[in-house]
């Protein structure tokens, strides 16, 4: 069993803490530098977790839970007009951040007016790229509830919504509702503001127990962190200057280079003997063309398609 934790503090002797990983069998899954500040997220055995853990504080770190590691979450408001994108929307990413996650702020192109929001097709497709969304409205009771109804029915990925007054009737239209916030013109630095962030990451910590959990059922054929492993020493993917060129997600990851280009050579790429294009499904984002998605096959998934191929 792997465990995921963060690493916080500086970069003295940080290559002891890299070589450790590898030593224990581990991934480095994101790492962030800031001058001489650094944080990684990885994922390690659960029986190293104390040698690592030690390694940490000796070289003047700290460790940090990170429950939302391996996903990335969408945070979307109704537009990117500042009546829409007030302060609390940056306050949740940034936490759900220090949870882990990495996280992208979104707008609608029509989601202003109760009586003319609207998501199209391509919006609603780009959000189901993601591992969850939390869609926040703002103060009238009225409006939240209409905008919900008519908003969140077309999101199909686990969604918690962020509010103000506390919404009726809206329950079928996403899997959590934090009500509360709103839209506001300070940051939430509070200790209730605080309460509230800790509580919409605790819904999203939720709702993503039970995405997991039905992964569990049917596991994928490989665990996300050994094909970024596999991909980590790719040149392009190497030489990106995009941040976080490439993110995990809980059954794949987002790969930011261009699929024209580069998908047929990471399809042949080989992982447990097998080419990564027959246990993977590689797909252009809805994005844009500069960054795909490899969503990998279930190991029911892989078992079926062999059985086909062994009949002809």
């Amino acid at each position: 069993m792997y465990e995921v934790i963060m690493y916080d503090g500086g970069i003295y002797r940080s290559d002891e803490l890299f070589e450790l990983i590898e030593d224990v069998g581990g991934v480095v899954l994101l790492k962030n530098r800031s001058s001489q500040m650094l944080t990684v997220t990885m994922s390690i055995p659960s029986e190293d977790r104390a040698v690592v853990e030690a390694l940490c504080k000796d070289i003047g770190g700290q460790v940090k839970e990170v429950p939302l590691a391996g996903t990335e979450i969408a945070v979307v408001g109704p537009t990117l007009g500042r009546h829409h994108m007030p302060h609390p929307i940056c306050d949740i990413a940034e936490y759900l951040r220090r949870c882990g996650a990495v996280t992208v702020v979104m707008g609608l192109a029509r989601g202003r007016g109760k009586n003319t929001a609207q998501i199209n097709l391509e919006e609603s497709s780009i959000i189901g790229e993601y591992d969850a969304c939390v869609f926040m409205l703002g103060n009238f009771k009225s409006c939240v509830e209409t905008k919900a109804d008519m908003l969140l029915r077309k999101i199909n990925v686990p969604t918690v919504l962020v509010c103000g007054p506390a919404p009726e009737g809206v329950e079928e239209t996403c899997d959590a509702i934090v009500s509360g916030v709103g839209r506001k013109a300070s940051r939430m630095r509070e200790p209730a503001d605080r309460a509230k962030l800790e509580e919409v990451a605790d819904r999203i910590e939720e709702i993503l127990a039970d995405k997991k959990k039905s992964l569990e059922e049917d596991p994928p054929f490989v665990h996300p962190s050994e094909i970024k492993a596999l991909l980590e020493n790719y040149e392009p993917i190497d030489m990106c200057l995009r941040p976080a060129p490439i993110v995990m997600h809980l059954d794949g990851l987002r790969i930011k280079i261009s699929y024209d280009e580069y998908s047929e050579e990471i399809g042949n790429m080989l992982v447990y003997g097998r080419r990564l294009a027959d246990v993977c499904e590689i797909t252009p984002s809805k994005i844009n063309d500069s960054s795909m998605l490899i969503r990998i096959k279930s190991r029911a998934q892989v078992a079926y398609e062999d059985s086909l191929r062994a009949k002809q």
